[in-house]
């Protein structure tokens, strides 16, 4: 028999958001990090490291360094959310060099119509990060 009170008075997981800047302000940092990582690992020139972080060249540029220290928005927060799941999976999925590799390779499937990955990302923004990052759990059994 279930203990329905003890169901009730379980703590309730709270899902990670991004819109209170102290959150955003402690977690930039190690966000950026783990971007600038998967940018160098992707391969990503400043254009498409820049367009899928939605910033301009130059501002991605001044955020190359690792002692930058900046409180990213809720949006930036969001997309680099997004391409570290993708990039999980891709991982779970593939070997290593194989994993950094597939975003940059010409992609048949309904969601990137003979574009990379990458492309369709940038072209996308949020909404198509959000997509394929869905896209690559469902292939790796993870929904």
């Amino acid at each position: 028999m279930l203990d329905h009170q003890r169901i009730l008075d379980a703590p309730i997981a709270r899902i990670q958001g991004f819109s209170d800047e102290g959150e955003r302000t402690r977690l930039s940092s190690t966000a950026l990090k783990a971007y600038r990582r998967l940018a160098s690992q992707w391969d990503l020139t400043s254009q498409q490291a820049a367009s899928l972080l939605g910033v301009s060249v130059s501002t991605w540029e001044r955020l190359k360094p690792d002692r930058v220290e900046k409180t990213l928005t809720q949006d930036q927060m969001t997309r680099i959310s997004a391409l570290v799941g993708i990039y999980k999976a891709l991982h779970l999925l593939f070997s290593d060099e194989m994993a950094d590799r597939w975003l940059q390779l010409a992609n048949s499937g309904p969601l990137f119509d003979r574009r990379t990955p990458i492309a369709a990302m940038v072209e996308g923004g949020i909404p198509h990060m959000l997509e394929v990052r869905r896209y690559l759990d469902a292939v790796r059994g993870g929904l």
